[in-house]
């Protein structure tokens, strides 16, 4: 039987190692596949304010891979903490969220081609003055940071602004990254660290309620996550590097972090 599953994952890295070499997408025959997401992440995914649905960058790119793989994919929801864990164990096909490609992860899941690239910003209140960068909310010990746990943002938060004490209470943890950016609107916290993509959509959308202070603080590549050895993954990584190059990726680039308004 591994054998059998061997000879089935190396056949369909072949297909789609030709596929990219002659420009056509192989044809998975309407194959079922379950995707497992967080919609807590705008632009990429999230849950329309104005329609309740479920929308976002990552959404249009998983119908473009589905139309051009021929899959039939089905949605599922969970939270942030749960969902590595849950697709390591193969409850589900695929993850996506913004999902870091970490070599910690890499451990457990497989990983996609990156789709995109970001980097890490300091989102704060429109109207924030005790502090214009890292140093300067690392003085202030009375500014706290909201983050989810075992995420990148939590992470820069704990080793590059401030102590390395993954324990320290100025980091505020809530399950979801939109339930981070009410604390900041609230005033329950004082800085949310995202990705530039993320955090540009939601200043773009919050009439100069927030907006984005200091520099940048480091790059990462998102990806998609499966089951390790997953016989999707070159299927996929196919689709990707097609739609990188005819511009589908750059289109989606536009339409949601340039064109959408979120809320509007």
């Amino acid at each position: 039987m591994k054998l059998k599953l061997l000879f089935a994952g190396l056949a369909t890295a072949l297909t789609a190692t030709l596929a990219q070499a002659d420009g056509h997408m192989p044809d998975l025959d309407g194959r079922e596949v379950t995707v497992v997401t967080e919609n807590a992440y705008p632009p990429l995914q999230f849950i329309d304010p104005d329609t309740n649905d479920a929308i976002g960058w990552e959404y249009d790119a998983m119908a473009e891979i589905a139309e051009r793989l021929n899959i039939n994919v089905t949605y599922e929801n969970i939270s942030w903490d749960a969902m590595i864990p849950a697709v390591a164990e193969g409850q589900f096909d695929l993850g996506m969220t913004g999902i870091t490609i970490r070599d910690d992860r890499a451990e457990v899941v497989d990983f996609s081609a990156p789709y995109m690239r970001s980097e890490m910003v300091m989102l704060v209140r429109g109207d924030e003055d005790r502090f214009a960068d890292a140093a300067g909310f690392a003085a202030d010990e009375d500014l706290l940071m909201a983050a989810q746990p075992g995420t990148t943002p939590f992470y820069v938060g704990v080793y590059e602004v401030l102590d390395g004490d993954e324990a320290n209470p100025r980091i505020k943890l809530f399950e979801t990254f939109g339930a981070g950016v009410q604390a900041l609107k609230t005033g329950d916290v004082d800085l949310v660290l995202t990705d530039g993509t993320a955090g540009n959509g939601y200043v773009a959308s919050s009439d100069g309620g927030l907006k984005i202070v200091g520099e940048k603080l480091g790059t990462e590549d998102f990806g998609f996550i499966f089951p390790q050895g997953s016989d999707l993954v070159e299927p996929i990584n196919a689709a990707i590097e097609d739609m990188r190059a005819d511009g589908t990726l750059d289109a989606l680039n536009t339409k949601w972090f340039l064109e959408y308004k979120l809320g509007g």
